[in-house]
């Protein structure tokens, strides 16, 4: 048969895609090439723009949250600590579960799952899109590509990405409750670099992430930094790397009807390097053009997602250049802690902040 719209990955994105898409009355396949539920290397956690998207695309997030955050502690190069508290107003999640409650949600709009497919290549004829797997093609009158970094997707469609960064990251058992509630974040020693411990109930997330042109450095900053945490590597239940991907302005999230989303097109913000709440979203928009008409996809993503790419690009280049200046600001200056918290949380945004005169004159000094 031929689909309306075939998605590829049940990732955050696909499953956004395929959802939406069936609710506007397609029908949909969602290609996957694991078998579900898997492991999938995520901080976890959701600030509110994805706490927003998870809720509107019907999840349950009470029943996922292993932690809530609202204590934060902050170093630079592992020196300088200071910590700050308020209420819980970062829930943390592992993917596994995250995922597996999108697909389900996905299925119970109508979507068709199949897993252990692996996708080969696409074609576009005719208005229709055959996408090659070694199982047998799989024809649709659109379909989206949302793969993760180094998508064959996006691939076919052309996406240019001019941000490569590297991420290392290990799932640890927790050593104590020392950590519950409580994050940390790390200023590191390589320009536009930072760590993190991200607590996930009787296990850490912890890992930094930092340019791949400087991948030997990102890696002996890892060493060291689960070093002076004092914890093992050895007993990890996931360690290792993988790469992040963010688009250049102007590249392509369509090539005909093949759109893609979510990592497969480079879409995440460029400082904190989040992207589930990008995933989401965008999967949304894909699934929803791919229903109705893919022309509105590429217009939609400008709108809705390129202020928050080109203020974290802003935000990334004043980091790189000021990382102890930054952390001295958010030390010192009144209102930095509650504008922190304010911007995780979804009460105001990064475009909104460099709207401000004060931040726009900041950020003139510094060079962002």
């Amino acid at each position: 048969m031929t689909y309306d719209v075939a998605v590829v990955g049940a990732g955050p994105a696909g499953a956004a895609a395929a959802r939406a898409a069936a609710l506007a009355g397609a029908s949909t396949v969602l290609l996957e090439r694991e078998e579900l539920p898997r492991y999938k290397r995520c901080g976890g956690g959701l600030i509110g723009a994805s706490q927003q998207a998870v809720r509107d695309a019907g999840v349950a997030l009470d029943g996922l949250v292993r932690d809530d955050v609202g204590r934060v502690s902050f170093t630079s190069r592992g020196g300088r600590r200071f910590t700050r508290e308020t209420g819980p107003f970062l829930p943390m999640v592992l993917r596994a579960e995250l995922d597996a409650a999108l697909v389900r949600l996905a299925v119970d709009a109508g979507v068709e799952v199949r897993t252990g497919v692996t996708v080969q290549g696409y074609d576009e004829t005719d208005g229709v899109v055959t996408v090659a797997t070694r199982s047998g093609p799989v024809r649709a009158g659109a379909v989206i590509g949302a793969d993760g970094s180094g998508s064959r997707a996006g691939a076919h469609v052309g996406v240019v990405c001019d941000q490569v960064d590297l991420g290392m990251e290990a799932e640890l058992p927790a050593p104590d409750d020392r950590w519950s509630g409580h994050v940390l974040l790390d200023w590191g020693p390589v320009p536009g670099s930072y760590g993190w411990v991200f607590p996930k109930g009787d296990t850490l997330t912890v890992g930094v992430i930092g340019s791949r042109s400087r991948g030997d450095e990102v890696r002996a900053y890892y060493r060291d930094f689960l070093r002076r945490l004092g914890l093992d590597p050895a007993t990890a239940l996931h360690d290792g790397g993988h790469l992040t991907r963010v688009r250049a302005t102007g590249s392509p999230v369509r090539r005909g009807r093949v759109l893609v989303a979510g990592d497969a097109a480079g879409l995440l913000e460029p400082w904190t390097r989040e992207g589930i709440s990008f995933a989401l979203r965008s999967g949304a928009l894909a699934g929803h053009a791919a229903a109705t008409g893919p022309e509105s996809y590429d217009a939609s993503v400008a709108r809705m997602l390129g202020p928050e790419m080109v203020a974290g690009r802003r935000a990334l280049a004043v980091f790189a250049r000021h990382p102890g200046t930054v952390h001295t600001v958010v030390r010192h200056l009144p209102g930095m802690w509650g504008l922190f918290v304010r911007v995780v949380s979804g009460e105001t945004t990064l475009p909104a902040q460099f709207e401000r005169r004060s931040v726009r004159g900041l950020v003139r000094v510094l060079g962002g």
